[in-house]
């Protein structure tokens, strides 16, 4: 569906430096009221990042937070299953009609059934390099704040903080080793960004844990982020069954709940 329906819901993006002339969705608008935060960061990001971009995306979702990411792999892909399906907004490079990247595609498609997809782009549009610019900006436009989980100097997310620097929105990001994710190292070295110390603290300045998910040993034990083959040695059944239910992913031997 197109623009002229939404733009009631979309005034945090006067903030962009040109208001988008269309806007195509598809799936729930309303989540467009709630209150929102962006998370983004590298496609490859360490093992710590992909915990905590993943524990911050569960938090939050938990306090009513609509997570707003561009479904990219890595980072953007964590935090949208981290929120669960129903609790994120996907704004894509591409026309809705087009999965993008292929190994995203059931997510994407999951957060089209569940949460919602937005583009600025025709359906059948094909990804340009110019195309992830303008999703980026719509990205850091629509969240309340930026959270960079992980970020090389030379990368779309670092441009992707130029855009929130220049809309106003605070930055957040986590704090690194000297040596990894050198982009939001640099951030907290020159007083542009705050890191997040405390996952629990962070998400509470946003409310308090209000919707719960089910609760079971098995999943509890999932949000520990097991290796894969100490789930399976532990809870064989119960894994096989998460697997194909979708209330676990596992990536690169790691298990996380969605």
């Amino acid at each position: 569906m197109a623009f002229s329906s939404l733009r009631t819901h979309l005034s945090a993006l006067d903030t962009m430096k040109k208001y988008p002339s269309k806007l195509f969705f598809s799936g729930n608008q309303l989540l467009l009221e709630k209150q929102k935060v962006s998370i983004i960061g590298s496609r490859k990001p360490n093992a710590y990042s992909k915990m905590f971009t993943q524990k911050l995306a569960l938090e939050l979702s938990k306090r009513g937070v609509i997570i707003v990411s561009g479904a990219a792999m890595g980072v953007d892909a964590i935090a949208h299953r981290g929120a669960g399906n129903g609790h994120t907004i996907a704004v894509l490079p591409t026309g809705l009609s087009v999965r993008y990247p292929k190994v995203n595609a059931s997510l994407i498609t999951g957060i089209e059934n569940e949460g919602l997809l937005l583009s600025q782009f025709d359906e059948d549009f094909r990804a340009a390099p110019w195309s992830f610019v303008v999703r980026n900006e719509l990205v850091v436009a629509l969240g309340e704040v930026l959270i960079v989980t992980h970020a090389d100097l030379n990368s779309g997310s670092m441009r992707s903080v130029e855009f929130a620097q220049k809309m106003g929105k605070k930055i957040y990001v986590l704090p690194h080793h000297i040596g990894e994710s050198e982009g939001t190292n640099t951030l907290l070295s020159h007083g542009l960004a705050e890191a997040i110390y405390d996952v629990d603290s962070f998400c509470d300045k946003f409310g308090t844990a209000k919707i719960t998910r089910p609760k079971t040993p098995f999943l509890e034990f999932c949000e520990t982020n097991p290796s894969y083959e100490t789930l399976v040695a532990r809870y064989a059944v119960e894994t096989f069954e998460a697997e194909l239910n979708g209330s676990i992913y596992i990536e690169r031997g790691v298990v996380y709940r969605s």
